[in-house]
């Protein structure tokens, strides 16, 4: 088994692509080693000295890690967890991962909601799943709507670029409803 890597534009995270599923459905995040309990493959990752995030997508694997720690040391490490958990055969994340809660949204917005959601599922979100990250919809209340940045993507010091100057422009352009993007937690 051979797994690539790639760079991401989070300095501090690396994205490992195994050439194999990762994720049946959906993405799974965690901040830190307390959040990883359902995941026996974000569990050994996170039992490696300076990890500090790991992100399942449908394809790949990124890992964040402190500052004092370095790739050159780390890396080889991860590849050697990660061979290990695909070659077992055991699943990434056990049982099916619990959807976080929308905020609920107004009749009255549910046009403008669906318009939003189709612009990230096919404009945004592949591409930064491309960056080793996701983005999640989380609400849209009075011309704002609500993002939750996964991945790569969560600390990323492009990340409010990212959401300022690429996806608020591109949403208010094709959705004139839209005002304002903001980062929401969780």
């Amino acid at each position: 088994m051979f797994i690539e890597t790639e760079g991401t534009p989070n300095p501090a995270t690396l994205k490992f692509l195994p050439g194999r599923s990762v994720m049946a459905e959906g993405t799974a995040d965690f901040p830190g080693p307390e959040t990883a309990g359902r995941s026996p493959l974000a569990r050994a990752v996170f039992a490696l000295p300076g990890v500090t995030r790991v992100f399942l997508g449908a394809d790949f694997v990124t890992v964040t890690k402190t500052e004092e720690m370095s790739w050159q040391g780390l890396r080889p490490q991860v590849l050697g967890v990660l061979l290990d958990h695909f070659l077992s055969g055991e699943a990434s994340i056990e049982g099916r991962e619990g959807a976080q809660a929308e905020e609920e949204i107004a009749a009255e917005d549910a046009e403008i909601v669906a318009q939003i959601k189709e612009l990230l599922d096919t404009r945004v979100r592949p591409a930064v799943a491309g960056d080793g990250g996701d983005i999640l919809f989380r609400g849209y209340r009075a011309g704002v709507v609500r993002l939750h940045l996964q991945g790569a993507c969560s600390g990323c010091p492009s990340s409010r670029a990212t959401l300022k100057h690429g996806i608020e422009n591109m949403l208010r352009h094709y959705v004139p409803e839209v005002v304002a993007v903001e980062q929401v937690e969780a």
